[in-house]
C-alpha cells in the first residue's frame, strides 16, 4: 500500500519550470540565466530530500505514490512513486543537477538553450526513475533522447553530429522493441482481466508462459543493454563521451547509462522471471566480456576523456553481472554500484574537464608533474581515481564487494574472471594518474596553471564527501534498498525450481512436433 503525496511531481516538474523560465528570459543575461538555473536545480534537490525524511526503509512496496488519470479510454495514468530501488537514483540525479549547471559556467555560446535543454532532461530522467505506468516511462525515456542529442550535437566536440546521431539511433532501435513490448503487455493484459491497463504494478500479476516471457524479455533487455551499454552494443558510447560537454558527459555516464541498468532491475528481471533465470548465463558472460575488453581498451588510450569512456564499459558489465547473479547480495551490489559509478566517473569526467579548461588538450603525454603546481587538484584527482578502482575505505570498494560476493555464491570461476577487470582497472587508473600528476613539471604551459577556484571546488566538495561516507558507513544506503532488491529475488526463486521443468516441457513439445 503506497503513502500518498504529492513531493514527486513537485520534484519532477521544478527543473521543467526552469526551463520555462529560462526560455521567457533575454538572450543577453548570461549571469541571470546561470543563477535562475542554479536555483531551480538547488531547489530540486533541497526538495528531493523530503523523500528520504518521508520513506520508510521497513517497506518493500512503492511510497509517495501518486494516480491520476491521464488517457483513461486506453487505460493511460500518471502514476508515481518510488522504492528502495528508485529512491538513491532520484537523489543522485536531483544531487547532479546544480553540480552540472556550475560545471557549465564557462559554456559561453548559446547559453540559454543549453540551460534549458539541461533542465528538461533532469526532469526527464526524475520522471523515468519514478514512472510506474509503462507507457509514462516509455515518454519519460524518449523525452531524455531529444536534450541529449542538442547538447552533444550543438555544445559538442569537432565529431558532434556524427557522435549524436549515433547516440540517438542507437537508443531508438531499441526503444522501438521497448514500446511494441509494453503494447503487447497491456493487450495481454486486457485479454486475461479485461481491464485495459499500463500500470506496472498490475502486469506484474501477469503469468505468462515461457515462450511469451523469452521474447518480451530480449524486447526490453535489448533497449536496456543499449543503454548501460553491454558488450557489444557498447560503440556510441566513446564517440558521445568524448565529443559532449563536460556537463553532458558527467550526466550521460552519472545518470542516463544507469537508465539501462535501473531499467533490468525495475522491468525486464521482475516482468519476465522464467526469461530472466534462462538468459542469465548468457547475459553474465556479455558482462564478464564487457568487464575485461573495456578495462583492456582503457588501457591503450592516450585521452584523457576516452579512458574514463572505456573505463565506463567495464564498470558498468560490474552492475549488469551483479544484477544477473540474481542473488541479494549481488543485486544489492549493483544497485550500491550504480551510485558509486555515477559519483566516482562523474567526478572523473569533471576533472578532465577543469584540466581541458586549462590547457585546451587532453592527452596524457601534455601533462606530468602537476602535483607541484596544482596540489588540490591532485589531491581530489587522488581521492576520485582511489574510489574508481575501489580502494577500501571508500565506495568503490562496498559495491565491488557485493558484487564479487554474489557472483562467487553462483560461480567462483565466473568470480575470479571478474575480479581480472578490478586488477586492470588498477592498472590504468595508476597509469594514467601517475604519468598527468607524477614527474617532472616539464612543459612550460603547465608551469602556468591555476589551482582549482571557490566554484570549483565547490562542485567537488560534495562528490568527495560522498565517496568517503559512502565507503566508510553504507549502511543507511544499503538499509534501505534491501526491502525492494529481496521482494525482486523472492519473485525470482519462487520460479527458479519451476525452470527446469518449464523448459523440458518446451523440449518435449518440439520433439512430438517433429514426429520423435
Amino acid at each position: 500500500m503506497g503513502i500518498v503525496g504529492g513531493d514527486l511531481s513537485v520534484m519532477v516538474f521544478l527543473p521543467a519550470v526552469g526551463a520555462l523560465v529560462v526560455l521567457l528570459m533575454a538572450r543577453g543575461m548570461t549571469g541571470a540565466l546561470l543563477k535562475t538555473a542554479l536555483a531551480f536545480t538547488l531547489l530540486t534537490f533541497l526538495w528531493s530530500l523530503r523523500l528520504l525524511w518521508r520513506f520508510d526503509p521497513a517497506l518493500a512496496g512503492m511510497q509517495l505514490v501518486e494516480r491520476y488519470g491521464w488517457i483513461p479510454g486506453f487505460g493511460i495514468e500518471y502514476h508515481v512513486g518510488v522504492d528502495g530501488i528508485s529512491l538513491f537514483l532520484v537523489l543522485l540525479t536531483t544531487l547532479l543537477g546544480p553540480i552540472v549547471i556550475l560545471a557549465s559556467w564557462t559554456i559561453s555560446e548559446r547559453i540559454k538553450e543549453y540551460l534549458f535543454f539541461m533542465l528538461v532532461l533532469e526532469t526527464g530522467m526524475l520522471g523515468a526513475f519514478v514512472a510506474l505506468d509503462l507507457f509514462l516511462f516509455y515518454v519519460f525515456w524518449e523525452v531524455m533522447l531529444v536534450p541529449m542529442y542538442f547538447l552533444i550535437g550543438v555544445w559538442g566536440g569537432p565529431r558532434r553530429i556524427y557522435a549524436a546521431l549515433k547516440f540517438v539511433l542507437y537508443t531508438m532501435a531499441g526503444s522501438l522493441l521497448m514500446l511494441i513490448a509494453i503494447i503487447y503487455l497491456a493487450a495481454r493484459h486486457y485479454e486475461v482481466a479485461q481491464t485495459l491497463t499500463f500500470d506496472l504494478l498490475r502486469i506484474y500479476q501477469l503469468s505468462l508462459p515461457y515462450e511469451e516471457q523469452w521474447w518480451l524479455f530480449w524486447a526490453f533487455a535489448l533497449s536496456f543493454a543499449i543503454k548501460v551499454p553491454l558488450f557489444p552494443l557498447h560503440t556510441w558510447l566513446p564517440d558521445a563521451h568524448v565529443e559532449a560537454p563536460t556537463a553532458g558527459s558527467v550526466i550521460l555516464a552519472a545518470i542516463l547509462l544507469k537508465m539501462g541498468t535501473y531499467g533490468f532491475l525495475r522491468f525486464a528481471i521482475p516482468l519476465f522471471p522464467e526469461a530472466t533465470l534462462a538468459a542469465a548465463p548468457a547475459i553474465s558472460a556479455l558482462a564478464v566480456i564487457g568487464i575485461i575488453y573495456g578495462a583492456l581498451v582503457a588501457m591503450m588510450q592516450a585521452d584523457l576523456k576516452k579512458l574514463v569512456a572505456y573505463s565506463s564499459v567495464s564498470h558498468l558489465g560490474f552492475v549488469v553481472l551483479g544484477l544477473f547473479v540474481l542473488n541479494l547480495q549481488g543485486m544489492e551490489g549493483a544497485l550500491y554500484q550504480m551510485l558509486n559509478h555515477g559519483l566516482s566517473t562523474g567526478a572523473l569526467f569533471l576533472i578532465v574537464g577543469m584540466i581541458y579548461e586549462r590547457r585546451h588538450t587532453r592527452m596524457i603525454e601534455d601533462f606530468g608533474g602537476l602535483w607541484r603546481q596544482l596540489p588540490v587538484f591532485s589531491a581530489c584527482f587522488l581521492v576520485v581515481t582511489l574510489s574508481s578502482i575501489g580502494l577500501p575505505g571508500l565506495n568503490g570498494f562496498v559495491g565491488e564487494f557485493l558484487i564479487l560476493l554474489g557472483v562467487f555464491k553462483n560461480s567462483p570461476w565466473w568470480a575470479a574472471a571478474a575480479a581480472t577487470g578490478v586488477v586492470l582497472g588498477a592498472v590504468y587508473m595508476l597509469w594514467m594518474f601517475r604519468r598527468v600528476v607524477f614527474g617532472p613539471l616539464s612543459r612550460p604551459e603547465n608551469q602556468k596553471l591555476k589551482d582549482v577556484d571557490l566554484r570549483e571546488m565547490a562542485i567537488l566538495a560534495p562528490i568527495l564527501a560522498l565517496i568517503v561516507f559512502m565507503g566508510v558507513y553504507p549502511k543507511p544506503f544499503l538499509a534501505r534498498m534491501k526491502a525492494s532488491v529481496a521482494q525482486v529475488v523472492e519473485r525470482l526463486d519462487s520460479k527458479r525450481e519451476a525452470l527446469p521443468l518449464v523448459v523440458e516441457g518446451r523440449k518435449e513439445t518440439g520433439s512430438k512436433a517433429d514426429g520423435n
